[in-house]
């Protein structure tokens, strides 16, 4: 069993504008229209749920939600099919809006929301179904940001508790919640770098740079640290071996970029999961991840689409 952690989801909301302007002095106000807009359930768990559900694998997504907003993240959910085990808060699930500008949708506009205060109570009945769950998962992952009153080390905690249980840990996560789970040594670690380009302290500008802080991450315990390069290209490092994941595309194509990081997660698990070699499985989960920035839904539900796009996708032992 699959089971996907997102202790801070949140409602996605998309807006597409001609054109973005921000009001200056002399104008009290300045209305935008947008021409098209999305509304759909997000978090890092939660988009991973949705791809896996898209292309067939069983999943449970887990975390915490309350409010109108909860409810839309689990009937969306639902209706992808998936199966959910969230403990309702006495706090609003948070909503977070993207502006993208047409011709520019590979350089969107996030505003995220911090999310609801979480009371000591309701990690802990979190924590107890998360441990009744574990006797039945083979693949864990935990991803996304921490809403407020849930403690950093959280992340470590959970990833221990399913190594224990004999579960693989995926982890996507960044700031002092990544740091502190690096201790449990997750299977995989994504680090989310989209505020501050730096991984345990270390600059990410360059290629070697990337290099030097994944190798850190993996001397740490980690099996298998990705680290995105560019849009359209990452690198992932193992104990032994390095590897480029580049495709050959445009970014003109692109309509949104929102939750594509997330796809890219999933589907390297999809092929993990029935045992996939590692470069298929990279080649596979970057294919997925650009058919989701290529299509007018935030994930890509077509495999035969990620399938043809495989071919753009180069691996290369560095």
């Amino acid at each position: 069993m699959i089971v996907t952690v997102t202790l801070n989801p949140a409602v996605d909301k998309m807006y597409w504008v001609e054109a973005l302007k921000i009001c200056d002095t002399t104008q009290e106000e300045f209305l935008t229209r947008a021409i098209r807009s999305s509304t759909s359930a997000g978090g890092k768990g939660v988009n991973v749920s949705v791809l896996l559900s898209r292309l067939g694998m069983d999943n449970v997504a887990m975390g915490f939600v309350g409010g109108h907003t909860g409810h839309v993240v689990v009937r969306d959910l639902r209706d992808e099919g998936v199966t959910t085990n969230f403990v309702w808060t006495h706090g609003e699930t948070r909503a977070n809006v993207t502006l993208l500008q047409i011709g520019r949708e590979h350089s969107p506009n996030l505003i995220n929301e911090a999310g609801p205060n979480i009371l000591p109570e309701e990690v802990d009945r979190l924590m107890r179904r998360y441990k009744r769950i574990l006797g039945r998962a083979t693949w864990i992952v935990l991803g996304g940001s921490l809403p407020p009153g849930v403690d950093p080390g959280i992340y470590g905690e959970m990833a221990q508790m399913a190594k224990d249980a004999g579960a693989k840990v995926i982890l996507s996560a960044g700031g002092e919640a990544l740091s502190r789970a690096l201790e449990a040594c997750p299977y995989i670690v994504k680090p989310d770098t989209r505020e501050h380009l730096t991984l345990e302290g270390k600059g990410l500008t360059t290629v070697d740079a990337i290099i030097e802080a994944g190798r850190h991450v993996v001397a740490c315990g980690a099996e298998i640290v990705i680290i995105s390069h560019d849009v359209t290209g990452d690198i992932a490092i193992t104990k032994d071996d390095v590897w480029e994941i580049e495709a050959k595309v445009s970014t003109s194509k692109f309509k949104n970029l929102v939750g594509a990081d997330d796809v890219f997660l999933g589907g390297i698990l999809f092929k993990l999961a029935q045992d996939a070699p590692l470069d298929e499985s990279l080649r596979f989960g970057l294919a997925a991840g650009l058919a989701s920035a290529e299509s007018d839904e935030k994930i890509c539900r077509d495999l035969a689409v990620i399938e043809e796009g495989m071919k753009s996708i180069t691996v290369t032992r560095l």
